[in-house]
C-alpha cells in the first residue's frame, strides 16, 4: 500500500513537470513542422490548409483576437463576441498561412529565451539569410500559463509586434466608422472571402 501511495505521489507531483514543454523547444518544433510543410511538393492550397492546422494547435488565436480588439471588446454583446471570434479566426488563419506559404523553405534557428514571468516567455530566433532575403530577427511571445500546452501570442519581427500592428489597424477601422463594430466585421469578412 505504501508503495502505491509513493507512486501516486510521484505521478501527481512530477507528471506535469516531467512532460511540460519548454517554450524554446516548442517554438523550434513548430517552426520545423511549418518548414516541412513548405518544402513538400504539394499545391499552395494544400500547404495553406496544413499550415492552418499547425496554427490552430500552436497559436492562441482567441487571445490574439481579444488583444487586437482592444477596449472595443468591452462594448460587445455575447452574439457580437461570438461573431467576432469566428470572423477573426478565419481572418487570422488566412493571413498567417497565405503569408507563410510564400516561403519555400525558411530556416529558423532558435537562439535563446527570456522568461518574463510565469505566464510569458520570449523566445529569440533568427530567420537565416538566403540569396533572396536578408537575415531577420524574430522574437516569439509564448503564453506559458499551462506549461503542458504553451501557445504563441505574438511575433516580434525586427522589433515590430504583429499583434500591436493588428490592434492599431483594427482601432483605425473602428475610429473611422465612429466605433461601428459591423464595419470591422465587414472588413474581416471581405478579407477572408477574397
Amino acid at each position: 500500500m505504501r508503495k502505491i501511495i509513493i507512486i501516486l505521489l510521484f505521478f501527481n507531483l512530477g507528471y506535469g513537470k516531467a512532460y511540460s514543454i519548454e517554450p524554446d523547444i516548442f517554438v523550434q518544433s513548430t517552426v520545423n513542422r511549418a518548414s516541412q510543410i513548405l518544402s513538400k511538393n504539394i499545391s499552395k492550397e494544400q500547404k495553406i490548409n496544413e499550415l492552418k492546422s499547425v496554427a490552430k494547435e500552436t497559436v492562441d488565436i482567441k487571445g490574439v483576437g481579444i488583444y487586437s480588439l482592444g477596449s472595443a471588446r468591452k462594448s460587445l454583446n455575447d452574439s457580437q463576441k461570438t461573431k467576432y471570434f469566428e470572423l477573426f479566426e478565419n481572418y487570422f488563419l488566412k493571413s498567417f498561412s497565405s503569408r507563410l506559404s510564400e516561403y519555400t523553405n525558411p530556416k529558423i534557428e532558435v537562439q535563446g529565451k527570456k522568461v518574463l514571468n510565469k505566464n510569458y516567455t520570449i523566445v529569440n530566433s533568427l530567420l537565416i539569410a538566403t540569396s533572396d532575403r536578408p537575415e531577420v530577427k524574430i522574437d516569439w511571445r509564448v503564453y506559458t500559463k499551462n506549461p503542458d500546452s504553451p501557445l504563441i501570442r505574438d511575433l516580434i519581427i525586427e522589433g515590430l509586434s504583429l499583434a500591436r500592428t493588428q490592434k492599431e489597424e483594427f482601432a483605425s477601422i473602428l475610429n473611422s466608422s465612429k466605433g461601428d463594430i459591423n464595419t470591422l466585421f465587414e472588413t474581416l469578412e471581405e478579407f477572408s472571402n477574397n
